[in-house]
């Protein structure tokens, strides 16, 4: 298997964009596969300078239904209008970021680009499904453990009313390949622990890497607390035979608090680099 990070938020490879965003290029034995596809066209230009042919993927999966994984599906299209993608029925809905009573339009729209909805590859899924031996898709039925303090500002908008987002929309892939099984998420807004409790629940062991955001990254100083739950995520993470992957929303702050504690179990992968 061979997994390339085309976008995220940090620079890594020479020539690559880097912006707030994910997307992975995946090949398997029967898959050439995209995991989101960033903000943007940015998504499809790092392929071009990594050598990447998107034209010969076969399968697109959308972690959820937010801007920053989901703009470079429409430029995508335009040069493959083959490939199936796979996202929650409720990825379409209206998702909103809470910016603060002191900017000008407090509720910022971060769902995707309605045109996706009516895109003809698309396959729309409610929960989990099986796509074949080698790809599965599986979702979070009951949370084990609270959500991270970073969704607390995300909202769904029904009518006019804002609501806390339940992040129903985000469902997570699973790879089997040679013996091995890697779980891939987006920004895991369900919680790395839910998550992968959930997965152990479905699968009865725990995965032997993860690949995934871990949203906790913020734009200002962590307090006590939140520094403390980040410490205790990984602390809980290190009690598992899994090795990690984290990038995107993770922020390179949190991560430096994760990798103190799991060491050469945790990596940082960058824009353009491959896993």
């Amino acid at each position: 298997m061979r997994i390339i990070n085309l976008i995220e938020n940090t620079e890594g490879i020479d020539g690559c964009v880097y912006a707030h965003g994910l997307s992975f290029y995946i090949e398997t034995s029967g898959h050439k596969l995209l995991m989101d596809l960033g903000p943007s066209e940015d998504t499809i230009k790092n392929a071009a300078v990594l050598g990447v042919d998107l034209s010969s993927v076969d399968t697109v999966i959308l972690s959820h239904g937010h801007y920053d994984h989901s703009g470079g599906i429409i430029p995508f299209t335009k040069i493959n209008d083959h490939a199936l993608i796979y996202m929650q029925e409720s990825a379409i809905k209206d998702y909103y970021a809470d910016d603060g009573k002191d900017v000008l339009e407090r509720f910022r729209y971060i769902g995707i680009n309605k045109e996706i909805e009516t895109l003809p590859q698309v396959r729309f899924l409610n929960g989990d499904a099986v796509i074949d031996d080698e790809l599965e898709i599986f979702t979070v039925h009951s949370r084990s453990h609270d959500l991270p303090f970073t969704n607390k500002r995300l909202l769904v908008r029904v009518g006019n009313e804002y609501m806390n987002d339940d992040f129903n929309h985000e469902h997570f892939l699973v790879i089997r390949q040679e013996g091995k099984m890697v779980l891939i998420s987006g920004c895991a807004h369900n919680g790395i622990l839910s998550i992968l409790d959930a997965y152990k629940d479905k699968y009865g062991k725990a995965p032997d890497m993860v690949v995934s955001g871990f949203h906790l990254m913020k734009k200002t100083e962590y307090s006590e607390k939140e520094m403390e739950e980040i410490k205790n995520i990984a602390y809980e993470l290190k009690d598992y035979p899994t090795k990690f992957v984290t990038c995107h929303c993770t922020g390179l702050a949190a991560f430096d608090i994760m990798k103190n504690i799991l060491g050469d179990r945790i990596e940082y992968v960058h824009s353009g680099e491959t896993i």
